[in-house]
């Protein structure tokens, strides 16, 4: 395995280590003899201590962790300890998929939900023949992306959320012990409320939580205080996820590819540092939804009226070429400028829809979590085996993770009832 350290003059080379399992693979001992729900409570700080506990910077950046003792949940619990350097989460957990096996047969690949979008209604079509609609939606597009972008930019550098429940704003909280809790959801009660209100079930879960956010804010702050100004960073995948594993876009592998090979050509050409040069690239997206390119050209070339007109659709973006030298500390600088600005995280992802095993040992359930975030909450939504699980990772002795699940699952409740139950 290779591994990135500095030299002597501080620049980072790749260096070459042996992988010694005993320095990554670690078993905890808890007293014997105890009940499923003590060993609950021995599990939990565990976890807020190895969430703590930096990963040792002279080796491969991972750990596992084998707690063999049944708890409320399950007869033991393994966990992966992974550094973000590796990968982002989709990265990471995509891979632990594709080391895993499906429980009823190991021979066949794990499935995942369909993520394809629903067919376009008449209704939607016919709004969209209206050349005055598609003018006003390219207008309304244009002006929320620009207002969006400019939020994001002013809460990463000037602006924070207030003082609430969820967020005490003070330095230092990435650095504070945190609590991880779990409730779960039906997935197919989730859908009927989807099919119930439209959207998608991404809509209906984040609702749910931020449904379950103000009703914790009522509960603890004083009069008004859900009223305060909480903003939520939601973080989005935009990979292609298929029925066999997740992946990044081909044009995620093109791109990255030809912005490596410049930087290499200007290195090979260029004088001593130009490789670190300040260059952007002209980037053209296609907005066109292409199902068909066959039956797209010939609607085209036989309908005047056609959805699918000729012209240009494209969006163009500035996009810096990734500048190794200072790429990772502005990166590090802006992304811990906005958590730090904002109240909270969501982020989720799509799990397998059967049941997997490790080393023959059938998994009853599986969360993630992200730690060391400056932000007092952080929420992760992972599917399973038609069940959702929500993990809550909070500051300890300042978030009551209790009563925020329960508001959660009121949450839930009053949503489910309002929309499926209600005449």
């Amino acid at each position: 395995m290779v591994f990135q350290v500095r030299d002597e003059h501080g620049v980072k080379q790749w260096k070459r280590v042996d992988v010694k399992v005993e320095d990554h693979v670690h078993v905890p001992i808890f007293p014997d003899g105890l009940s499923p729900e003590s060993y609950e409570e021995y599990l939990q700080e565990y976890l807020a201590k190895i969430a703590m506990e930096k990963l040792p910077q002279s080796r491969p950046l991972w750990e596992i962790h084998l707690i063999k003792y049944p708890t409320s949940n399950a007869a033991g619990t393994v966990v992966f300890k992974l550094h973000h350097a590796l990968g982002d989460g989709f990265s990471l957990m995509g891979a632990l998929f594709n080391c895993l096996r499906r429980a009823d047969n190991p021979s066949l690949p794990l499935t995942f939900p369909s993520s394809k979008q629903g067919l376009i209604s008449s209704d939607s079509n016919n709004r969209r023949s209206s050349i005055f609609k598609r003018v006003t939606d390219i207008l309304s597009m244009f002006i929320n992306t620009t207002s969006d972008f400019a939020w994001s930019i002013l809460k990463s550098s000037f602006v924070e959320d207030d003082w609430t429940p969820i967020r005490a704003g003070n330095e230092g909280v990435e650095f504070r012990p945190i609590t991880i809790s779990t409730v779960t959801f039906s997935l197919d009660q989730i859908k009927q409320i989807k099919d119930k209100l439209g959207g998608t079930i991404n809509d209906v879960i984040t609702g749910i939580i931020f449904y379950g956010t103000r009703l914790y804010m009522q509960n603890l702050g004083p009069p008004g205080s859900s009223n305060s100004h909480s903003t939520a960073l939601v973080l989005l995948n935009t990979r292609i996820i298929n029925s066999r594993s997740i992946v990044g876009t081909i044009n995620d592998v093109i791109t990255g590819i030809i912005f490596y090979g410049t930087r290499l050509y200007m290195q090979n050409l260029g004088p001593p540092g130009s490789s670190n040069s300040h260059s952007t690239a002209l980037v053209l997206l296609n907005t066109r939804i292409i199902n068909n390119y066959q039956m797209s050209l010939k609607e085209m070339m036989n309908k005047p009226d056609s959805k699918s007109p000729w012209g240009n659709q494209f969006i163009f973006l500035h996009v810096s070429i990734p500048d190794s030298a200072d790429a990772e500390m502005t990166t590090a600088q802006y992304v811990h400028s906005t958590l730090k600005n904002t109240s909270m995280a969501i982020t989720n992802m799509i799990g397998p829809m059967e049941q997997m095993s490790l080393a023959d040992h059938p998994i009853r359930g599986l969360y993630f979590m992200v730690v060391g975030a400056p932000q007092s909450l952080a929420v992760t939504i992972v599917s399973y085996m038609g069940k959702l699980r929500v993990a809550v990772g909070a500051e300890k002795g300042f978030i009551n993770e209790k009563l925020y699940i329960s508001c959660l699952e009121n949450a839930f409740t009053r949503i489910f009832r309002a929309a499926v139950c209600s005449p």
